[in-house]
């Protein structure tokens, strides 16, 4: 049984303070355990329509817990989806004051950008190459404003799924010039090589998470639209960061992104 319009507003709210504040609070779940993904979803839309309304723009979408290695360590086993907005957008060789966040973590993505819309329902992998306008090295950065991580998938959804934050490298690839089920990635931090993996991870191929996106938020009214950023999984376990962090990832064949933190 879904929860009430009323509850749904007062988590919203709880979620948005917390991420003002930088102050986590208990998982919704744990007080209400009859929230559901529906409801989670209508949640996430509470707070992003509050952030249109004040000005920000959808710059894209992202695909969470796409990989095996993510979904196992959440504990949950099947992906989500958060929107990217223009005023979460991080840049190279601008630090991001780490004191900010809550529990921030990084993660290694292959981004596209769409030059063409893409159908909703029945959106095909086939359809995501003909609209993919580039492919493009990303990283995300993900936080969580529930305290310790300690997340159900009705409370990552409802949080944006964990989304805090993208970065893009500043190379452009045309998808037809690149394999990009099989990209080797390598994450480095201070000078130290910390993570490695391949986009493969992502669903099998991340054209999966894109095509899987499509569909799911077309059941919420919502499509992918050219000139969208969609980040579709990371290729690597997320990444904690600390104060001062410099960090390096580098895709075979893409390219690399930058980010510092202060």
């Amino acid at each position: 049984m879904a929860v009430s319009d009323a509850l749904r507003a007062q988590i919203a709210d709880d979620l948005a303070r917390a991420e003002a504040t930088a102050v986590g609070i208990a998982p919704p779940t744990a007080s209400h355990p009859d929230l559901d993904v529906v409801d989670a979803y209508e949640i996430q839309l509470i707070n992003i329509r509050k952030r249109l309304d004040a000005g920000a723009k959808v710059a894209g979408h992202k695909v969470g817990l796409a990989s095996e290695a993510m979904q196992k360590m959440m504990g949950v086993n099947e992906p989500d989806y958060g929107h990217l907005l223009d005023d979460m957008q991080y840049f190279e060789g601008t630090p991001i004051d780490f004191s900010a966040l809550c529990i921030p973590r990084v993660e290694v993505e292959v981004g596209f950008i769409l030059g063409e819309d893409l159908p909703g329902e029945g959106c095909t992998n086939d359809d995501v190459i003909a609209a993919i306008e580039w492919v493009v090295p990303s990283i995300e950065l993900i936080d969580s404003r529930i305290k310790d991580w300690k997340i159900t998938l009705p409370d990552t959804i409802a949080d944006n799924a964990s989304s805090c934050g993208w970065i893009l490298g500043q190379e452009r690839v045309r998808i037809a010039d690149i394999d990009t089920g099989n990209i080797d990635a390598t994450l480095t931090r201070n000078g130290e090589v910390i993570a490695e993996g391949n986009s493969s991870a992502v669903l099998g191929h991340p054209l999966n998470a894109v095509s899987w996106l499509a569909n799911k938020v077309s059941s919420f009214g919502v499509r992918l639209r050219k000139g969208d950023v969609i980040l579709p999984g990371t290729a690597t376990r997320a990444i904690d960061i600390a104060s001062g962090d410099h960090f390096v990832a580098e895709f075979a064949g893409l390219g690399s992104v930058t980010l510092d933190f202060t």
